[in-house]
């Protein structure tokens, strides 16, 4: 659930100089920007640290500052405010929300809980802190697999939200898991067919892809992992050029660190920009400056909530130290 307070109307005129103007505003506020690889580039070059679900929860879970600003969706402001009750948690357009989160509404995934009562829950951290609230676990697509090949063999597991990403940990630990049949907008519009005919327009190039693209399209790719997974891919590996599947807001860290390769993003079903989360790009500079200067939208959320939601949090970093 998330609540915001408007003190006084967001009029304030924006400066000409964004990056110094935020830069001045972190050092009165003592704020931490963070923000996920799918940002803007102009966020993702203000930010103090920028990763993925893991890194940031992390991040959030250890960061000394006052104010945290999430340059990211709710789910990902809600898990700052999770783990740092005591902080002010901002978030710069409150509509910046997950299809793949919106995919799960808490009470029907209560009542399908109810009908697995001797299962363990794991959850994909996109997901609600009602969600979370509901879990035994919570998982990122970087410790998924990691996480449930610690569970006893003999412990049934519902997966929840996320269908493709669940999928992909059945395959890699033989574990035959209850999937809640969620899915991202966007790692589903990847087209099977378009990256086949992308592969042969770049027979040099290495197909990489997020484990929440769907199974025919994980079947193209010769290296599979989180965001920062496959940024850390491409600075090692010994190719030139990679059709990357997943958000291009990642291609900004990627023709950062490795500047000398070249970068395809993988094409959507139809000519469009569906491969660009609209979620994650309701933030803007502006957005940020003003969120900051007024220090709201403020994420809230009921305390017997975030401490329900805290514990399966708490055992993901634990198992995934």
């Amino acid at each position: 659930m998330f609540t915001t307070t408007f003190s006084k109307p967001a009029t304030d005129r924006i400066p000409h100089d964004l990056f110094t103007a935020i830069s001045d505003l972190k050092q009165e506020l003592n704020a931490v920007i963070l923000a996920h690889y799918y940002q803007d580039a102009d966020i993702q070059d203000i930010a103090d640290y920028i990763g993925d679900s893991l890194g940031l929860s992390r991040k959030a879970a250890n960061t000394d500052a006052e104010v945290i600003v999430f340059a990211g969706v709710h789910f990902m402001a809600e898990t700052a405010k999770i783990l740092n009750p005591d902080k002010l948690v901002l978030l710069p357009d409150l509509n910046a929300g997950c299809s793949l989160a919106d995919s799960c509404p808490p009470d029907k995934f209560a009542e399908f809980k109810a009908a697995h009562p001797d299962h363990l829950v794991i959850s994909y951290i996109n997901c609600t802190a009602e969600i979370k609230a509901l879990s035994d676990i919570i998982c990122t697509s970087s410790n998924a697999v990691q996480i449930v090949r610690q569970i006893p063999a003999d412990q049934p597991i519902i997966f929840a939200p996320d269908r493709n990403l669940g999928k992909y940990v059945i395959e890699q630990t033989g574990r035959d898991m209850v999937l809640w049949d969620g899915s991202c907008m966007v790692h589903e519009t990847f087209s099977e067919k378009k990256m086949v005919q992308l592969k042969m327009e770049h027979p040099e190039a290495e197909a990489i892809a997020h484990p929440e693209c769907e199974p025919s399209v994980l079947r193209h790719a010769s290296y599979i992992g989180s965001t920062t997974a496959l940024l850390n891919y491409v600075q090692q590996s010994q190719s030139q050029s990679f059709i990357v599947a997943t958000e291009p807001g990642i291609l900004h860290q990627m023709q950062k660190s490795a500047p000398d390769k070249i970068y395809i993003p993988a094409p959507p079903l139809n000519n469009c920009a569906c491969n660009e989360c609209p979620h994650m790009r309701l933030n803007t500079l502006e957005k940020l400056y003003l969120c900051m200067k007024n220090r709201t939208p403020e994420i809230t959320l009921p305390e017997a909530t975030r401490i329900a939601a805290l514990k399966p949090i708490q055992r993901m970093l634990e198992m995934s130290a």
